[in-house]
């Protein structure tokens, strides 16, 4: 389990007050696309009062890679194949650089940007020290040009600084240019220049209740963490607990408020694939027509595009249909198939690669097969529409291969001509003239 760790990681004191959570990295996609997306760098960056595109950017400087920023989903990720002890080295040379005092050791240092001028002024709030960073390393380029808000500013500074973007500056002491990072770092850090900062603890009522809430919050972060640590089937439980709770607060009323919290949540927990398992456990009953077209935009976010969603979504049909309201619904197959194709929410392709094997992954093979049987309907309409598709996309190239030239004479207008069958009709009115419809077609709507 990732715990705490001293910021300044050379110092071995175990009472050491200054904390942070272990750094965690996780490898994503392969081949060329290969990155590691910092898993808990928000809460990494909030305890050292630092935007969290700062480190990261950093790593991005020392490793030689490109760095993604998806602020609207904390996502923050260095390309490349990176695991957390490097990450972490790599951190502790940050720290060192553009945390710690260069007196005192301490991290209690905040930043005054100057960005006309080049330059970033570092101070200390426990000794007091007052100097320059270290204008040399890359990062630092980045910094000037995404500098920490000020809190005296607040929202008129944002505004000027879009303002003032039109004229070309990218920050300045004066404008106070904000990043668009989530974490709050205006509302911890204290103004450089402000004469009238009093650095002594308030002790007034109010006060001691907005450290509390920090202190919760920065809690409730840590436990966020703490929660990518436990095994898939601990994290499915916690799932499956934050659907139940975010139904049961809805009551009569439309779940719909609570779809993006609930995409949310299993995305924080990795299992964004398997969720529609869970989804499908607490939301669909026998009357599962209804509540799929109920719940659709939901479904839809965990399968659009997501084969794997997909797969483990006709695995959640196969046990509601097959086990869980076998009597109610085995002889709907077909049509419970079809709602699920004309919502959009399982691709004709996973149908088809599903009707050809009976699994016994999430159902027994016998009830499996009773399945497939009943499914046979649905799978031949799909068949047979595609191959129709097929035959038509053909026969438009052959018409417009075959059936259509360019005349090129002196006796008739050049353009497009029609040819004439054998037996003196045009192409398209004989083929209009064969267009019937096929008696043995599938009309599932009867089944």
């Amino acid at each position: 389990m990732a715990g705490l760790v001293n910021v300044n990681r050379s110092n071995p004191d175990v009472f050491y007050r200054y904390k942070m959570p272990k750094l965690l990295a996780k490898v994503e996609g392969k081949g060329n696309g290969i990155k590691t997306v910092i898993v808990n760098m928000i809460d990494v960056a909030k305890a050292l009062y630092r935007p969290a595109t700062y480190p990261t950017k950093y790593f991005g400087c020392e490793l030689g890679a490109q760095t993604q920023f998806d602020i609207k989903h904390d996502r923050y990720i260095v390309n490349g194949s990176h695991n957390s002890e490097k990450l972490q080295e790599l951190l502790d040379g940050f720290i060192r650089k553009f945390v710690l005092c260069p007196e005192c050791e301490n991290p209690e240092t905040v930043y005054s940007v100057h960005a006309k001028s080049g330059i970033i002024y570092n101070s200390c709030q426990a000794c007091g020290y007052a100097g320059k960073l270290d204008m040399t390393h890359k990062v630092t380029t980045f910094m000037l040009r995404n500098p920490p808000a000020s809190p005296q500013e607040g929202a008129a500074s944002k505004k000027k600084s879009v303002e003032k973007k039109d004229d070309g500056e990218e920050g300045s002491e004066e404008n106070g240019t904000t990043t668009d990072d989530p974490v709050e770092v205006a509302e911890e850090i204290k103004a450089y220049n402000d004469d009238e900062v009093e650095w002594g603890e308030d002790t007034s009522e109010e006060a001691q209740q907005k450290r509390m809430l920090e202190l919760s919050a920065a809690a409730a972060d840590l436990a966020l963490t703490v929660d990518l640590e436990k095994t898939p089937q601990e994290r499915a439980d916690l799932f499956f607990k934050f659907v139940k709770t975010k139904k049961a607060e809805s009551g009569d009323s439309k779940l719909a408020p609570s779809y993006r919290a609930i995409l949310s949540e299993a995305e924080r927990l990795e299992m964004k694939d398997k969720a529609v398992l869970i989804l499908a456990e607490v939301l669909l009953t026998a009357d599962i027509v209804r509540d799929l077209n109920e719940h659709r935009n939901l479904f839809l976010s965990f399968t659009y595009e997501n084969e794997k969603a997909q797969k483990y979504l006709m695995g959640a049909f196969e046990k509601l249909v097959g086990v869980e309201y076998h009597d109610q619904l085995i002889a709907k197959t077909a049509k419970i198939l079809k709602a699920l194709y004309d919502l959009d929410l399982v691709d004709e392709e996973t149908f088809l690669e599903w009707g050809k094997k009976v699994s016994r992954k999430h159902v027994s093979k016998e009830i499996g097969q009773e399945i497939h049987s009943k499914a046979e309907p649905f799978l031949k309409w799909l068949k047979e529409a595609e191959e129709e598709t097929e035959e038509e996309d053909s026969d438009d190239e052959e018409e417009g291969e075959e059936e259509v030239e360019v005349a090129f004479t002196h006796s008739e207008k050049v353009g497009l001509q029609e040819k004439p069958t054998t037996n003196g009709t045009s192409a398209t009115t004989a083929a209009a003239a064969n267009d019937v419809d096929d008696d043995d077609e599938i009309d599932l709507d009867d089944i």
